[in-house]
């Protein structure tokens, strides 16, 4: 893994727009994270505007893309962490984990207190991410334990329990 120092910043406009979505289609093997990421996008009760994060090359291409989107644990607001890509060229540059690190950040900075994520069970908890399940958060569908993860961003509130749920976009 080549690790190297990358500038992010926050969506902020049509071309970044079509650059997240360049980003999506090339690092799935369809256009459904894209078409998410457009669908969260004219959602006003899950899209953030500043939750949406680009990590660039050298050269100020974007390679990188984090999203945080409004979710719920019961009727408590929370955030969900995903679709996350990075440019397959890019990968395992350290362009995605500099993403989601600006988007936790901008999430603190914003006063926000939970962060959802199903993922990668190996990739995730670097961020301090953990199993869902320990804060009695489940998800409304079946998902081994070890993928629905949570982080608390402020331990000095109280973390909900109940059954997450998502921006009709998700579709769950």
């Amino acid at each position: 893994m080549t690790t190297r120092s990358w500038h992010t910043r926050p969506e902020a406009g049509p071309d970044d727009r079509a650059a997240i979505r360049r980003i999506n289609l090339s690092a799935f093997p369809g256009p459904l994270e894209a078409d998410l990421v457009d669908a969260l996008r004219g959602d006003r009760q899950a899209w953030l505007p500043w939750s949406s994060w680009l990590a660039e090359d050298p050269d100020g291409t974007p390679a990188g893309f984090a999203l945080l989107t409004r979710c719920h644990v019961d009727d408590v607001p929370a955030l969900a962490l995903g679709p996350c890509a990075v440019l397959p060229e890019q990968q395992r540059t350290g362009a995605g984990s500099a993403a989601i690190r600006a988007a936790l950040d901008a999430a603190r900075a914003a006063g926000e207190h939970l962060v959802l994520v199903l993922g990668h069970a190996a990739y995730y908890p670097r961020f301090g991410f953990t199993p869902a399940s320990r804060y009695g958060i489940r998800p409304p569908f079946d998902v081994p334990d070890e993928n629905m993860m949570a982080l608390v961003l402020d331990p000095g509130r109280p973390v909900p329990r109940g059954t997450i749920r998502y921006a009709a976009a998700f579709g769950v």
